[in-house]
């Protein structure tokens, strides 16, 4: 028994074509052709060259010597009439060619967008929950106040060390002067 092509069990790929036998570089370049051809057909210019080449043929084999003309306004312009349907059967498959691959840039470019629309709002959101945690995290600091009342509070201490006589009635006007108490104390880390 014959030994059996591997590219012939693929139902995607059409007989006769393998992966090996398209050039890496050359993969594009038929649908960039195309793509070139349609965009030059939906432009004003094309339009206008088609009319006057339609207008030539047109004058030309009506009004040219009967041995010069090569198509007949008694049958309708035949040659012209085929002609344009040569040339729309091209366009149309051109056409339906580049709105493909413009899809597929669309739908890349959609998912690229998608992913960061996502990347944004998880930025967003972590900037929202480090916002929250600064907020909380200045309601826990202490005041100037109560910075104020303990440094004076240290002051007093410091100046009783250095009198020994006064260390009895630094403690008693302790005792008898009532500190307003911290609103909130810092946290340690």
């Amino acid at each position: 028994m014959a030994r059996a092509n591997r590219y012939d069990e693929r139902w995607d790929t059409p007989k006769g074509l393998s992966p090996l036998s398209r050039a890496p570089g050359r993969r594009d370049t038929f649908g960039r052709f195309t793509e070139s051809i349609a965009r030059a057909m939906g432009t004003p210019w094309f339009l206008l060259g088609l009319t006057i080449f339609a207008a030539v043929w047109m004058l030309f084999n009506t009004f040219a010597p009967e041995g010069w003309r090569f198509d007949s306004a008694v049958i309708g312009f035949t040659a012209l009439t085929l002609i344009l349907s040569l040339q729309a059967s091209y366009a149309a498959p051109m056409i339906l060619l580049a709105q493909n691959r413009q899809d597929d840039r669309d739908r890349v470019q959609f998912e690229q967008d998608r992913i960061r629309a996502e990347r944004n709002l998880a930025d967003t959101e972590y900037l929202a929950r480090e916002i929250v945690a600064l907020r909380l995290a200045m309601n826990d600091m202490a005041s100037k106040e109560f910075i104020r009342q303990e440094l004076r509070a240290l002051l007093d201490e410091l100046d009783a060390e250095k009198k020994p006589g006064a260390r009895a009635s630094t403690r008693s006007t302790q005792r008898t002067t009532q500190r307003p108490a911290p609103r909130a104390t810092p946290r340690s880390s």
